[in-house]
């Protein structure tokens, strides 16, 4: 969380009016509910990208609702930090919550949270860093909302340096080229920064091909290899195809170098772009609309966000049908996986950092209570085994690899059924965490969200004295006005 200081320190977002039919979103349905007696099973990656509430919260801030394609409600809970306990040891490098609570929008169900939480490591601590800064300086970042911050959220980097860490710069526009070779000065990277401006067109893939090869010539075995690309996302030179760029990346990744996408601007921005490339490089996505998001982004998270403590993070929650009749996972649409995907260690999924948290929520419906949907005529009674664990209303597992195995390993939790017949209304961080879901669903057109508006949004997240929970309370009674108050 920042401190209060920093409140005080706020600069609001350079707010742009802007027309969201130019930009790209590849939104996903919301996830539909599942019936435990015929898919007991769900399976997910893990997701620390926080990019959806940053943009979420620059159309808000204009004025504007934003498309419903641009919603993804495990970024917005996710933005936020939760008080989960540390890690007990670093076997395991993050503890595991569970905990139930009444749901405040369905008086028939229950709302599951899981909470990861990374372990943080001291500066002395982090392996040296390889930084390849790629930054696209095309004419469409010419504009205060796009290059100018591109800088200062660089610079701001540059000044988290560790003795070991190196920094290079590729630009791109018409064509890529190196403008720093590899070096540990954070004058020198500042005055490249600084001279830097903005025209042509957008030979993005160009960029990326030459920013891994400077990464590959300055590999550090052991360190952290990552090409930090900021851009608009306007590929519109070179190598644009987006699966071409997927399988460039990919082929990178499995070599030990990972990408980072920062977004910035508005008008023609490609979230689709950023966001995809950003999963497929094991890296993450973040979008930043204010010089407080830059210091946010990559000064107080950046540090620990490039130091991966756990790879192909993988969730799989299996659900007694003799106690749980329904579910349906809030967010995480983009993020699924087929159930036989959970024990293959080829599959690829989401990476922890140090310090990092998780946070995934089920909507679920006991069994004998009424659910979305209606009893089946020729429906299964739940088998014996169901059964036989009544004490257990669902089994929660973790896959996960350590920053240098290739074997994963597996973690589990029980959900005991006791925890559903001992909820009651969610408070706290619990409160908080719901109240974001509940935001972001009414965003993104949840039919499922009953009569829920705005106002109750407001009620549950509370009086809340943290500066970006604050924010959030705002947000949401902006979001509300726009809807007419609901």
């Amino acid at each position: 969380m920042l401190p209060s200081k920093q409140a005080r320190a706020y600069a609001p977002p350079v707010v742009v009016a802007t027309d969201p039919g130019r930009e790209r979103y590849e939104g996903e349905e919301v996830s539909p509910v599942k019936l435990a007696s015929a898919e007991p099973v769900s399976t997910f990656s893990v997701d620390v990208d926080t990019g959806a509430y940053a943009n979420m919260r620059r159309f808000v801030s204009a004025g504007q609702l934003p498309p419903q394609a641009a919603v993804r409600t495990e970024e917005m809970i996710n933005y936020f930090r939760y008080d989960y306990p540390r890690p007990q040891s670093r076997d395991v490098p993050f503890s595991i919550t569970t905990d139930v609570a009444t749901t405040p929008w369905n008086e028939n169900t229950y709302l599951m949270r899981i909470g990861l939480r990374g372990y943080d490591i001291d500066r002395a601590e982090r392996p040296s860093a390889n930084l390849v800064f790629l930054m696209d300086v095309s004419g469409s970042m010419n504009s205060a909302d796009k290059l100018p911050l591109v800088k200062t959220a660089l610079s701001g980097l540059a000044g988290e340096l560790g003795p070991q860490d190196t920094v290079s710069i590729v630009v791109y526009a018409g064509a890529a080229g190196l403008v720093l070779e590899p070096t540990n000065s954070t004058a020198q990277i500042r005055r490249a920064l600084s001279q830097l401006s903005a025209g042509g067109s957008t030979a993005g893939g160009a960029g990326l091909e030459l920013a891994y090869n400077i990464a590959e010539d300055n590999f550090i075995e052991g360190g952290v290899n990552r090409v930090i690309l900021a851009t608009d996302g306007d590929f519109n030179v070179g190598v644009s195809d987006r699966d071409a760029l997927i399988e460039m990346i990919e082929q990178k990744r499995d070599s030990g170098i990972t990408l980072t996408t920062l977004g910035f601007g508005t008008g023609n921005y490609n979230e689709a772009m950023m966001e995809q490339i950003a999963n497929h490089g094991n890296g993450n996505y973040a979008y930043i609309d204010s010089a407080l998001e830059a210091k946010k982004v990559l000064g107080d998270e950046m540090s620990s966000t490039l130091f991966t403590i756990a790879k192909d993070v993988k969730i799989q929650v299996e659900f007694n049908p003799a106690v749980i009749s329904q579910y349906r996972l809030v967010g995480y649409e983009n993020r699924a996986l087929r159930e036989e995907d959970f024990d293959n260690d080829a599959v690829d999924a989401g990476d922890i950092g140090a310090g990092h948290q998780v946070t995934a929520i089920y909507e679920v419906v006991p069994t004998g209570t009424r659910g979305w949907i209606a009893p089946r005529r020729y429906e299964d009674r739940p088998t014996s085994e169901a059964e036989r664990r009544m004490a257990e209303a669902a089994h929660v597992k973790l896959r996960f690899k350590l920053p240098d195995g290739e074997t994963s390993r597996l973690v589990d939790r029980v959900v005991a059924s006791d925890a559903l017949m001992d909820a009651q209304a969610p408070r706290g961080d619990f409160a908080f965490a719901a109240a974001v879901a509940a935001y972001g669903q009414l965003l993104r057109g949840d039919e499922l969200m009953k009569d829920f508006t705005h106002v109750d949004v407001g009620e549950l997240a509370g009086r809340q004295s943290n500066f970006l929970r604050q924010e959030f309370v705002e947000l949401n009674a902006l979001a509300g006005s726009m809807r007419g108050g609901g």
